[in-house]
């Protein structure tokens, strides 16, 4: 998959990286020409430009990338502005780096409804739901184990969690299975929320529309994923 990410900050730079580790094209592009020079070693290709500079960002292949992330931070006016310019560009999917509840809200007033944190991890995490469209959330319990939140496998869909046998077969504990919200199912706010089912057991059945809370070494949870 080819990506864009404009800023290379901390968070952007991280997530550039892990993006290009995991075999991704990546398109990195800052203002700062050291900090692009920094960076050329490990990110498939980096470029300095203004983001907020309609010439400039029109010359990236926008139509081409599944994604474009506005990965800056300290300037929130430019972050806003840079969304603004590939909302104007039509760029089929852009994720916002957030940093103030007021930068949320406006992003969300320009029907931007993807968005990240600044966490230490975001970007890793990020990266892999990314690299894995079922993978809904993630993060990282020590170098070797993670939990991660992804959809219910098709092939085991109205099995138990016995029947399924994901322990034995691929070495994945089911922690828990999430139920996806409907229309009807908001709260006071007009959100919707998912409800986790409680600690899952071998009576457990697995619905199509779920979500599965698994912790295990990532490969074999990538290979539950795949296989499934």
């Amino acid at each position: 998959m080819k990506y864009i990410v404009l800023g290379l900050g901390h968070f952007g730079r991280s997530l550039a990286i892990h993006l290009t580790e995991q075999g991704h094209e990546v398109i990195a592009a800052d203002k700062k020409m050291a900090i692009v020079e920094q960076n050329k070693d490990r990110i498939t290709h980096t470029v300095c430009l203004d983001s907020t500079d309609k010439e400039a960002v029109s010359s990236l292949p926008l139509k081409d990338a599944n994604a474009v992330i506005v990965a800056i931070g300290e300037e929130e006016g430019a972050s806003l502005l840079t969304v603004a310019l590939l909302k104007q560009l039509r760029v089929k999917r852009i994720i916002g780096r957030v940093v103030s509840d007021l930068q949320k809200t406006v992003l969300e007033a320009m029907e931007i409804d993807e968005y990240i944190m600044p966490e230490e991890d975001a970007a890793e995490r990020l990266a892999m739901r990314l690299d894995n469209i079922d993978i809904v959330d993630s993060f990282k319990i020590s170098d070797n184990y993670s939990i991660v939140e992804t959809k219910v496998p098709s092939r085991y869909a109205g099995m138990t969690l016995k029947d399924a046998d994901l322990t034995n077969r691929y070495k994945v504990i089911v922690l828990t299975t999430v139920q996806l919200p409907n229309e009807k199912a908001k709260d006071g706010k007009g959100e919707a929320r998912k409800e986790a089912s409680g600690i899952a057991h071998s009576d457990t059945v697995l619905q199509e529309n779920d979500l599965l809370v698994l912790f295990g070494e990532l490969s074999n949870i990538q290979d539950l994923i795949e296989r499934g």
